[in-house]
């Protein structure tokens, strides 16, 4: 008896001139990547752009389009399971070019699924398709995004964004999470998770994880005694993190060391604590099997309750479900730990 052979999902990405070069490869490449585990084509991938010729990315790198706009027909619409739009510094030239917006409307209408990477949200909230849903861009372009599509619900924190057949992501590698997600989808977790331990993603971030992460921040503050102490609470998370205690560890009064704070981060202590101590409590789960316990010991939540709460809360899934899902044999097994 002849086996049923397996549905191919065309797979698009919109690419133009200055376009991220990792927001069309990274995803591209997870669809890639699933195809061989699979052991058949699953996915269809196909770049396409206003025209055939090579595309000069924001890397330098040149890209050649298998298809141009003007190629599709009726038919190829229809075929369209995926559209994906990619971004980066080329996103508002791409706003402006008729020829590239009547395509992605028209895609959009027939897919079964539409998404954006990074700044390529811009281009569907241009269109209007995103107008009453929630959505993400690069943290970068969150305001202009705010501003200018008041009728979008812009989420200021998520990696990436699902609402309906539409996702967006905050851009770069947060496009391969997304991939992923999608492939998770399409084929089960556990080959999303094959493709990542392939390509060496070792753990796969849940949409609702922040663009924002702890060390990131500390990174981005000027040098001096605050990032300083950002760095220190990273160290050690289990110490005593309260604003008494922290303003007594950069000689300011409570009133000052908290206004200074809010002032260069953004946000408040407690919050940047609370970030610090879900990313080594992560770390730890991916990385190594200690007792839950311990992990929110180390981590300095006072209980695992007051861990599982904080889970659910950030990433919508508990401290056990989070391991069971990402947690590395290989990392723990080279006694890794965080």
């Amino acid at each position: 008896m002849s086996q049923t052979k397996p549905i191919s999902r065309l797979t698009v990405m919109v690419a133009f001139p200055r376009a991220q070069v990792l927001d069309i490869t990274g995803p591209m490449q997870m669809f890639s990547g699933a195809n061989g585990e699979a052991g058949a084509r699953r996915y269809e991938l196909m770049l396409t752009a206003e025209d055939k010729a090579p595309i000069k990315t924001n890397g330098g790198l040149k890209l050649m389009p298998d298809r141009s706009f003007g190629d599709f027909t009726t038919g190829d619409f229809k075929r369209i399971d995926t559209l994906l739009i990619s971004g980066g510094d080329g996103t508002a030239a791409a706003m402006e070019n008729p020829a590239l917006l009547s395509f992605c409307r028209k895609a959009a209408k027939h897919a079964r699924r539409v998404a954006s990477i990074c700044t390529g949200a811009l281009i569907l909230a241009e269109l209007g398709l995103l107008d009453g849903k929630r959505a993400t861009t690069h943290w970068e372009s969150l305001s202009k995004m705010q501003a200018r599509y008041p009728r979008v619900d812009v989420d200021e924190d998520a990696i990436y964004v699902r609402d309906g057949k539409f996702w967006t992501s905050a851009g770069v590698t947060t496009g391969i999470d997304m991939a992923l997600a999608m492939i998770g989808e399409d084929m089960g977790h556990e080959t999303a998770l094959a493709v990542a331990r392939r390509h060496v993603v070792y753990m796969i971030r849940p949409g609702g994880q922040s663009q924002f992460s702890a060390q990131l921040k500390a990174q981005s503050i000027a040098p001096g005694r605050l990032s300083d102490l950002m760095q220190w609470i990273i160290d050690h998370p289990a110490a005593d993190l309260t604003i008494p205690a922290l303003a007594d560890r950069a000689h300011m009064s409570e009133r000052t060391f908290a206004r200074t704070f809010q002032a260069e981060t953004g946000m408040t202590p407690a919050r940047f604590v609370m970030q610090a101590r879900l990313e080594h409590a992560r770390q730890r789960l991916e990385q190594a099997q200690d007792p839950v316990e311990e992990v929110a010991r180390a981590s300095g939540f006072s209980n695992t309750e007051h861990m599982r709460r904080t889970f659910q809360r950030m990433l919508n899934v508990s401290p056990q479900a989070y391991r069971e899902r990402f947690h590395s044999p290989a990392l723990s097994a080279l006694g890794v730990h965080s």
